[in-house]
């Protein structure tokens, strides 16, 4: 299976007359000719069974109760086993669509090939997601889950498969005229709630406030608060149609929870309370003298841009976080059992596909709980286990945004069983990506990491894949490129997986690693990807794309051109515009000479406030640039524009300095005077140590070699764990454990040595017995040199000697507290502690 994406205008263009450009897309081909002769080879029964091994694809074996007559092609045998198997059983297509059933009767049970024909009327195999099979089941008709995305996008998983043994002509996208209209005069939602407020949240709060709000169930539609429910509620208005609002839809069309056990009513009720509030609204319209473009919509005038160009011939579980609400993210991959996950705690849906996973604030207690996460059943999870065991490789693939850089030990991506026993995890730690994987060869706790100070993770959106082969072990990809870093460990085998781990995205499984931050594609292979397939799945990008052919014909001399953008919603608070191109879908037309500048987006009647990346664009458009079918690129910058009323009913146009003839003299407000800037929290002067210079302190001090090799263990251990800023602010808890370790391993390498020893400690016996060792010379000898060694004496900043003291002879008291039975290396152990209290201090992490 290989999927699509729709190409920028370098793409190859297939002429097709006036009024449609095709453009072709790069990628494997597939074709639908020859299947009215397989369809009949089907129907007349010629042929015998295919007995070529079919690829490892994850899917259930054919269906037991199949008893007819045996597939007439390999083509019809792939069919059985990619769509048929799949869809046969009774709670999905086959009460229906069956023998004596429904037509189409494309799950026929009593002969294949009749149903490889059938299905044939209603599937596209050179676009799968355009297939009348997928559109019906993405309408609502008979979804056997909670989202009828899911089950579309898993129907289309479904064709795919079938369709990957296929050749032919290559896959085109065509660029068809949009309805021409001008830029409207459109309202939009006010910053704040006000009438809102007092017209539609009193409907909301009185019949939605039993479920939609915190706590219960998303949206939060009728929460206490009045601006989280407007916040929550302006996805779900249409302020140009009120009667096409999903609140309204929810009770007219799906008979969600109408009250009074009358839908129509309720949901003119709400629609009476849409429109007073549509009403109570201002309209923008453009100022008369921009050059403008003429107007489009994403959802209504968008051309779908993503037939997808990714390689997902091997993925097992996929997750796109299409659905949108609700609390399961559906594994779409068509690989059976399916591998759903349940959103728990604080998880988020986020607009253009995605969740953001966080913490949580304790409305008691005021502390953060860290519970958010997305969880797979341990039995759904198994099929993890069984498919990548048997290929001994896997590729975990993730489209990321990290919270922030400051997160350690934070699962993203975890096949696990609690904090300390997993099969394989991708996590955080600060700015590096770390691997923690379960092999013959590897510690299952030991992390692999991107290396320090390449600062590979960032607080952005990235394309992670970590993959995994016999041959060369883990690699970890960050945005199409390999990061360089080797695996220190031999690559083994995946023959020691425990099968009862679960699935587990943003967190641990015990809920205690909380990773914060966006989620907008998750997919598992088990297969490890190419460096080739994962540049192109880097390069496809990641949500939903569209086209946006914005005519500028009534601005130039050139019948049906357009400037072309791709846009999608970025996340839940923007768009994002790209790849801008010029064409005309009339391809015996040229562009001569046509001036091009300050090119602006503009929504809702206005041009945006901010985000105009291509304000400064000044081009030609020029024949010897120009190619036909293709068009002339205008830019390689991309523009983020706020979100205001929402996708569905957002109205976008363009506006330019100059176009042709056409100029508006654009006057720019004067600058404001720059602000004397505040004076900031004054800056601490003291600081951390960071990890080397931790690491050689402690050695400088003990006199211990870094290269001493159980100290070169426990800080590769511990490196992760320690300090790598020197922001005093920044201290954490787990740096002083980490500090902790490592001088433990110094003063134990110190005492064991006994040149060392006696050099440090002159005149102490550490053989000596522990109820006479430590008398008041004794502890002088033990004491005395640790002061001087580590902390020094007389230094205008130091802490006071007496205090150092004082807490070192109670330790030695307690330690020593072994009721006359002390084992015989006690001295030592006592002479260990000592030293490492002193030198696990802050005298050795401050500067």
């Amino acid at each position: 299976m290989m999927r699509y994406l729709s190409t920028p205008p370098h793409s190859t263009a297939t002429g097709t007359g006036h009024g449609t450009v095709h453009r072709t897309v790069h990628g494997t081909t597939r074709t639908l000719a020859g299947l009215a002769v397989l369809m009949l080879a089907g129907l007349t029964g010629c042929g015998g069974e295919a007995t070529e091994a079919l690829p490892n694809t994850g899917t259930p074996p054919p269906n037991s109760n199949y008893s007819g007559p045996p597939p007439a092609t390999d083509d019809v045998q792939n069919f059985k086993r990619t769509v048929w198997d799949n869809l046969v059983a009774s709670n999905r297509c086959g009460t229906c669509h069956n023998v004596g059933g429904q037509a189409p009767t494309f799950v026929h049970e009593g002969d294949i090939n009749i149903a490889y024909a059938q299905a044939n009327t209603v599937v596209d195999l050179t676009d799968p997601g355009q297939s009348v099979l997928v559109s019906k089941v993405a309408g609502g008709h008979n979804c056997w889950l909670a989202s009828d995305q899911a089950c579309a996008d898993t129907i289309t998983s479904y064709l795919e498969d079938w369709a990957g043994d296929a050749s032919g002509s290559a896959k085109t996208i065509d660029l068809v005229p949009p309805v021409i209209r001008d830029p409207g005069a459109t309202k939009r939602f006010p910053q704040t709630s006000g009438s809102f407020g007092t017209l539609v949240y009193p409907v909301l709060q009185t019949y939605c406030a039993d479920c939609h709000v915190e706590g219960v169930q998303t949206p939060y539609i009728g929460s206490a608060d009045v601006d989280t429910a407007y916040a929550e509620s302006q996805s779900r208005i249409n302020l140009g149609n009120p009667a096409a609002s999903r609140l309204v839809e929810r009770l007219r069309d799906d008979f969600h929870n109408c009250w009074d056990n009358d839908c129509t009513t309720s949901a003119l009720t709400m629609q009476m309370a849409i429109e007073d509030f549509a009403n109570s609204l201002t309209a923008n319209a453009p100022d008369g003298d921009m050059v403008t473009s003429k107007a489009l919509a994403l959802l209504g005038d968008g051309l779908a841009a993503n037939a997808s160009g990714r390689f997902e011939d091997n993925v097992i579980a996929l997750y796109e976080f299409k659905a949108g609400e609700g609390r399961t993210a559906f594994d779409t991959s068509g690989v059976e059992p399916a591998l759903h996950l349940n959103l728990i705690g604080n998880v988020d849906w986020v607009g253009g596909w995605g969740i953001n996973v966080g913490a949580a604030y304790d409305d008691d207690s005021g502390n953060r709980v860290r519970n958010g996460k997305a969880q797979g059943s341990t039995m759904a999870s198994r099929k993890l286990h069984d498919l990548l065991t048997a290929s001994g490789e896997y590729s975990i693939e993730a489209w990321v945004a990290p919270a922030n850089t400051s997160q350690e030990d934070a699962r993203i991506v975890t096949y696990s069983g609690s904090a300390t026993a997993r099969n394989v995890t991708l996590s955080q730690t600060r700015q590096n990506y770390e691997v923690l994987h379960r092999s013959s060869t590897t510690d299952q706790n030991t992390a692999f990491a991107t290396a320090d100070g390449d600062n590979r993770l960032q607080a952005s959106l990235q394309h992670v894949v970590v993959n995994f082969t016999a041959g060369e072990g883990r690699r970890i990809y960050v945005n199409g490129e390999f990061t360089g870093d080797l695996d220190p460990a031999e690559a083994g085998l995946l023959n020691e997986w425990d099968n009862s781990f679960a699935l587990v995205l943003g967190n641990e499984t015990d809920g205690n690693s909380l990773w914060e931050g966006t989620l907008r594609m998750v997919a598992i292979h088990n297969r490890a990807l190419s460096d080739d397939q994962i540049q192109a799945n880097f390069e496809v990008g990641v949500g939903q794309k569209y086209y946006l052919l914005f005519s500028v014909a009534h601005l130039i001399d050139v019948p049906q051109s357009y400037v072309v953008l791709e846009v999608s919603q970025f996340d839940s608070y923007s768009y994002l515009f790209s790849e801008p191109f010029f064409i005309s879908l009339d391809e015996d037309q040229r562009p001569d000479g046509i001036e091009l500048a300050g090119m602006r987006i503009g929504i809702n009647g206005r041009e945006a406030a901010v985000g105009q990346a291509f304000a400064n664009l000044d081009v030609v458009l020029d024949a010897d640039r120009y190619s036909p079918g293709s068009g002339q690129p205008l830019s390689r910058l991309g523009a983020l524009i706020a979100l205001e009323n929402g996708p569905a009913t957002d109205e976008f146009f363009l506006t330019f300095d100059r176009l042709g003839h056409h100029e508006n003299v654009r006057i720019e407000s004067p600058l404001p005077p720059q602000p004397t800037p505040a004076n900031g929290a004054p800056a601490s002067h003291i600081g951390l140590k960071t990890f080397d210079e931790i690491n050689v302190s402690m050695s400088r001090m003990t006199g211990v070699s870094t290269n001493h090799p159980a100290v070169a263990d426990t800080f590769a251990t511990v490196r992760q764990q320690l300090p790598t800023v020197e922001n005093i602010n920044g201290f954490l808890s787990s740096h002083q454990m980490a500090i902790t370790q490592l001088a433990i391993q110094y003063c134990d390498a110190l005492v064991e040595d006994s040149t060392l020893r006696s050099s440090f400690f002159p005149g102490f016996n550490v053989s000596a017995a522990t109820s006479s060792a430590f008398d008041a010379a004794g502890r002088s000898q033990v004491i005395t040199p640790l002061i001087n060694e580590f902390v020094g004496q007389d230094l205008a900043s130091q802490p006071s000697v007496a205090d150092i003291e004082n807490e070192l002879n109670d330790l030695i008291d307690r330690l020593s507290a072994c009721g006359g039975n002390c084992a015989s290396d006690r001295t030592a152990t006592i002479v260990k502690a000592s030293c490492a209290a002193v030198l696990g201090s802050a005298v050795t992490l401050v500067q």
